[in-house]
């Protein structure tokens, strides 16, 4: 069963047992970090060398095929254990919640569906809603295809521990835009600090996902994709599930192309957007300054006045339900 307790002794038993994992989540220990201010957020930047493994991953059609998925229960380390969850009683669908053995969190989580599916979230966001009711002491959070997921061939969700992201702290204060509000619910786009942000927050959960439903509806499929752009945090606390959607325009920044010294090994996902950049090195931990972090959010999410103009499209269908 999936609870507070058994995802304890998960980890008890994991890191006790699992050479590579223990040394790995022994090294966050000694991570560095820095905090750096971008229009009054304070961003934390952590330079956490094992990263490099989700940082510089290949995600091109070529790599992903000739590559053994790393999620599918027969090619994982068979030292890794894990939790079945079952959600909605959907035995035919179920998943699997095990350790990251290449943490960013103190205590992180991946939890890919048991069979070999895309990452798509269309008919999951119910289940990722569920695992945040499951598992209070975390923020549940899904990187789509192009979004910053190393394994976009096969679908899952990853989990934090709360207080690790200063948008949990720090998004009751930021300026915002009220779409949609009825007891119990509010749906926002943020005005400051980061680009591209529209929150949902409802007691209800059968509201929370007819709410993202719509949004997901209005949102631009890219030619070529299967999905609109997005990385989705999620978390739950005090009968309120809060989930905050991140628009994607741009699966990895310039920077990451640059040649030599302009270059900054980054592929933003959900923790870097939810506050938490990671930098596998050290010489782009140095540079990353607060002017690096407009720029990267500038490019990979849409931007205010794009979101102003998704926004206003938001207002009128939810009001109109």
């Amino acid at each position: 069963m999936l609870n507070k307790e058994s995802i304890s002794l998960l980890f008890e038993e994991q890191l006790a047992s699992w050479e590579q994992a223990g040394n790995n989540y022994k090294a966050l220990e000694g991570v560095v970090a820095k905090e750096v201010m971008v229009d009054g957020f304070p961003f934390k930047v952590q330079f956490n060398p094992a990263r490099i493994v989700s940082s510089a991953a290949k995600v091109d059609a070529k790599s992903i095929q000739e590559r053994k998925c790393f999620l599918c229960a027969a090619n994982r380390p068979a030292i890794q254990k894990g939790i079945d969850y079952i959600y909605g009683g959907d035995s035919s669908n179920p998943y699997t919640v095990l350790i990251n053995p290449f943490p960013i969190f103190p205590r992180h989580l991946t939890i890919p569906v048991v069979a070999h599916q895309d990452q798509l979230i269309d008919g999951k966001f119910d289940a990722m809603l569920d695992l945040a009711a499951h598992m209070p002491d975390y923020s549940l959070f899904y990187n789509g295809p192009k979004c910053g997921a190393s394994a976009p061939d096969h679908f899952h969700f990853q989990a934090g521990n709360k207080g690790f992201l200063p948008l949990e702290e720090n998004l009751p204060s930021m300026p915002r835009t009220i779409l949609y509000e009825e007891e119990g619910t509010k749906v926002f786009s943020i005005k400051k600090s980061i680009n591209g942000l529209i929150v949902i927050e409802s007691s209800r959960r059968e509201v929370a996902a007819e709410m993202f439903d719509e949004i997901y509806s209005l949102l631009e499929v890219k030619e070529g994709e299967r999905e609109p752009m997005l990385n989705i945090l999620c978390w739950y606390k005090g009968g309120v599930w809060t989930t905050a959607l991140f628009i994607r325009s741009k699966h990895r920044p310039s920077h990451y192309f640059e040649e030599g010294e302009k270059n900054i090994l980054i592929s933003p996902a959900s923790v870097d957007l939810g506050g938490v950049f990671i930098t596998p090195l050290e010489k782009d931990f140095e540079k990353m300054g607060s002017v690096e972090i407009k720029e990267i959010l500038s490019e990979v999410l849409i931007s205010f006045e794009e979101l102003a103009l998704l926004a206003q499209k938001i207002k009128t269908k939810l009001n109109s339900l």
